[in-house]
C-alpha cells in the first residue's frame, strides 16, 4: 500500500504540472472505485483552477478556486499517470488541462476520491480525529509522552494508530523503531523519555529519506512519471527476516506478528 512518502512523492509530481492550471475536461470511466464518485464531480471540476496541492496523512489534496478540495486516496495499488501515451484499462478518473492529462489508475479499485469544502477540510470524517503530521511541528517528545502514557499496548501498534500520529504505516514504523533502538514489543507506557527523544527525529529522518528517494516501490506503486522509488534498497529491517543486522554488533533480523501485521526488528539492537 502506498504510504506517506509515496503520497508525498505523488503530490509533488502532480504539482509540477497541475498546480495553477485550469481543468478543461474531466472524464469518469466508471461510476465508482472503492466508493462511488461524488455526485456532480465533473461539473464541480470542469473550469476550476488548481490553487494549491497538499497532503494529510496518506491522502492527497488538490485545492481549487471554487472553495472545494479533491481528496484522493491511492488504496492498495493506485497511482496517478501524467501524460500517458495510451489510455489505460484502469484509468478511472482523468483530468485534462491545456497540454497535460492526469489519469488516476487503480487496478484493484481500493482507492477513492471525495470532494470536500475546503473551509471544513479538517473536519472531514477521516481527518477529524487524526493526530499530528509526523513531519510537522506537532510531533514532539511531549506529544508522544502524553499519548503513550500508561499504555500497555505495544509501541509499534500505538504508532500505527492514526489518532496518535497521522500517516505512519508499517514500513516506516519498523524502520524508525530500529533507528531509535526501541523494541517494537515494548509497552508504550514503558518507553523512556530518552528513547522518545531518539524516536521523534528517527521518524522524521526515515520519512524524509524515503521522500527524497521517491518512496518504496513495493508491488504496484510507481511515481507519477512512471519511475520507481528506491528507498526499499535502504531497508534496515523491513522484509529482512533471517538476514544480519547492518550494525556490526547487531544480531539477526526477526519477524513477528503484531495486530495482524508483520514486524521486523533486531533483538540485539532494539531494547
Amino acid at each position: 500500500m502506498p504510504e506517506l512518502p509515496e503520497v508525498e512523492t505523488t503530490v509533488r509530481g502532480l504539482a509540477r504540472f497541475l498546480d495553477g492550471a485550469r481543468i478543461e475536461r474531466v472524464a469518469l470511466n466508471r461510476p465508482d472505485m472503492r466508493f462511488p464518485f461524488p455526485e456532480g464531480l465533473v461539473q464541480a471540476l470542469v473550469g476550476a483552477s488548481v490553487t494549491g496541492m497538499g497532503r494529510r496523512a496518506k491522502y492527497g489534496l488538490i485545492h481549487t478556486d471554487r472553495g472545494t478540495t479533491l481528496v484522493f486516496h491511492l488504496g492498495m495499488s493506485g497511482r496517478w499517470r501524467i501524460d500517458p501515451e495510451e489510455p489505460g484499462k484502469h484509468d478511472h478518473l482523468v483530468l485534462e488541462t491545456i497540454g497535460h492529462r492526469f489519469a488516476l489508475n487503480d487496478a484493484r479499485r481500493f482507492g477513492f476520491v471525495d470532494l470536500v469544502e475546503t473551509t471544513g477540510l479538517y473536519q472531514w470524517p477521516a481527518f477529524a480525529a487524526m493526530g499530528p503530521e509526523p513531519l510537522g511541528p506537532g510531533l514532539t517528545v511531549e506529544h508522544l509522552r502524553e499519548a503513550l502514557r500508561d499504555r500497555k499496548q505495544a509501541v509499534k501498534l500505538l504508532l500505527l494508530d492514526q489518532r496518535i500520529v497521522a500517516g505512519l504505516g508499517n514500513i516506516y514504523v519498523c524502520e524508525a523503531l530500529f533507528r531509535a533502538g526501541i523494541d517494537p514489543r515494548k509497552a508504550g507506557g514503558k518507553v523512556s523519555r530518552a528513547a522518545l527523544e531518539r524516536l521523534v527525529p528517527a521518524i522524521r529522518a526515515v520519512l524524509e529519506q524515503s521522500i527524497e528517494d521517491g518512496g518504496s516501490s513495493l508491488r504496484d506503486y510507481a511515481r507519477p512519471d512512471g519511475e520507481l522509488g528506491y528507498f526499499a534498497s535502504r531497508f534496515a529491517v523491513y522484509g529482512r527476516e533471517g538476514e544480519p543486522c547492518h550494525h556490526s554488533d547487531g544480531g539477526t533480523i526477526q519477524r513477528i506478528a503484531q495486530g495482524g501485521r508483520s514486524t521486523w526488528f533486531c533483538p540485539t539492537c532494539q531494547k
